[in-house]
């Protein structure tokens, strides 16, 4: 039988896209070198705009965009805090094979790896990992409301005061 992984949780509602920011900005407070962070949602849900929120947070260099294209962008720290490696994994359609030419592995213990479209991708790096699930009106809407979910999965955030991010 298997254990059952700890894990904290948060559910907030945002509604502008400043406000996603603002919550990338609270999160970066709970991140630090070693941390994995996944972040999954529809097309146009907030993931880019929670992780330039991050990024802010961090105090790293460089305009935090979506690396759609480049898979992976590394965006050295400011200060003392670690580099954010922000990487798009939604073109590529292996798993952690395919993200091993990335060296994940080799830069998340000094840095805070963020992956969107990460889920069933990279899970493997890290057994403790923050999953933040972005969920959005889809069709044809102009609704801002978004519903993010912020699950800690492993003892690093067993005790994590996820509840923090709501301020």
């Amino acid at each position: 039988m298997e254990a059952a992984v700890p894990h904290s949780l948060a559910e907030l509602t945002v509604t502008s896209p400043e406000q996603m920011r603002d919550l990338g900005r609270r999160l970066a407070k709970l991140l630090r070198a070693g941390d994995l962070v996944l972040l999954s949602g529809e097309l146009g849900a907030g993931k880019t705009t929670l992780t330039r929120g991050l990024g802010e947070g961090l105090g790293v260099r460089g305009a935090v965009t979506s690396p759609t294209f480049v898979i992976a962008r590394v965006h050295p720290s400011l200060g003392d805090g670690p580099p954010l490696v922000h990487v798009d994994a939604y073109r590529l359609a292996g798993g952690l094979d395919e993200m091993e030419d990335l060296d994940l592995d080799v830069s998340l213990p000094e840095s805070v790896v963020v992956v969107e479209w990460g889920e069933g991708k990279v899970e493997e790096l890290a057994e403790d990992r923050l999953h933040v699930l972005i969920h959005r009106a889809v069709g044809d809407t102009t609704d801002e409301v978004r519903h993010v979910t912020v699950r800690g999965l492993g003892a690093r955030w067993a005790g994590a005061e996820l509840g923090s991010l709501s301020a």
